[in-house]
């Protein structure tokens, strides 16, 4: 545990108490008594109002239980999170008034001269996606579908959902159990899997109308829909692995239903995998022309034939 993380925590452990000694703090966090000590002084050196008892049975009391010395940001960390919130405009996040409300608190604990410079920050920083003519940090102009707030509300108590959505001026219902929510090409997606239908389903929350638990009698357990998923996924006939070039060409244009899978936190590499119709000549023609586009940084772990064959007509127009 580094150092920072582990006063933190002791911190809040004795916080919680009105009286403790150097031989707990040893014990609990399984460290010796030199390192016991001197986390000791810096945590009173924070302001964590502490009285130190003498005598073999001595330790200290914690005056003002509860409260936790005053939060100070230095001049780094204030212009990091104020840069992380300016990066963050215009893309219709969850939970903006938050967002509003921790900017203001922010700007009232910092000094006039932090302030200065985040106001020059303001003004001279561009992030893609951010609008320029709208530079107020405050300003809610971005706030995303009313839905999706209520839709992270209601994961955090169940994943298994039954929503209803708006498509092509008609209402479909789905049972579904979301694997995944996330954000592409500036709309926030749900990546579910249909309980009904048994597959993996892909449904824009701009057309969410209603959404709610899905509490059915017999419920399918988590780990019989992700072997589903697997059986699912093997009968794929196009597999492919990105590359951080070819991701960032996939964000700019993938005309068919397709979704990608990060294989690392970092996302610079990805796997893509899909069924394609090799008996529907324009989704392979289609195909083919978008992985030209994708470029080079492609690995193909499975391909149908056909598409083989149709790619490498196309290359030999420009590799005679």
């Amino acid at each position: 545990m580094k150092k920072v993380e582990r006063i933190n925590i002791i911190m809040r452990y004795i916080n919680n108490r009105s009286h403790f000694t150097i031989s707990e703090i040893m014990r609990e966090f399984n460290i010796s008594r030199s390192t016991a000590i001197r986390d000791i002084r810096e945590i009173e050196a924070m302001g964590m109002p502490l009285v130190a008892e003498v005598g073999r049975d001595g330790g200290y009391f914690v005056m003002h239980n509860s409260v936790l010395p005053e939060v100070r940001f230095t001049n780094e960390e204030v212009k990091a999170l104020f840069i992380a919130f300016m990066a963050t405009r215009n893309l219709q996040l969850p939970y903006l008034k938050s967002r509003q409300s921790l900017a203001e608190k922010l700007l009232g604990l910092i000094s006039e001269s932090q302030q200065d410079d985040l106001i020059l920050l303001n003004q001279i920083l561009l992030f893609e996606g951010t609008n320029p003519n709208n530079p107020d940090l405050l300003d809610l102009s971005d706030l995303p579908h009313p839905m999706l707030e209520k839709l992270i509300q209601i994961l955090l108590m169940d994943r298994f959902l039954a929503i209803s959505i708006e498509e092509e001026n008609e209402m479909k219902s789905y049972e579904i159990y979301l694997l995944h929510l996330y954000r592409e090409k500036s709309v926030w997606l749900i990546e579910g899997f249909d309980l009904k239908e048994a597959k993996k389903k892909i449904i824009p929350v701009d057309q969410l109308t209603h959404v709610k638990p899905y509490t059915p009698e017999e419920r399918v357990s988590e780990k019989k829909i992700l072997e589903k998923l697997r059986t699912h996924e093997e009968n794929m006939n196009f597999v492919l692995e990105l590359g951080p070039r070819a991701i960032s060409q996939f964000k700019k244009y993938h005309p068919l239903k397709f979704s990608i899978s990060y294989m690392d936190p970092f996302q610079t590499t990805a796997i893509l995998k899909a069924p394609i119709n090799v008996h529907h000549t324009d989704e392979v023609t289609e195909l083919t022309n978008w992985l030209l586009f994708l470029g080079e940084d492609i690995k193909v772990r499975k391909m149908p034939k056909e598409v083989l064959s149709r790619l490498q007509e196309r290359l030999s127009l420009f590799y005679p």
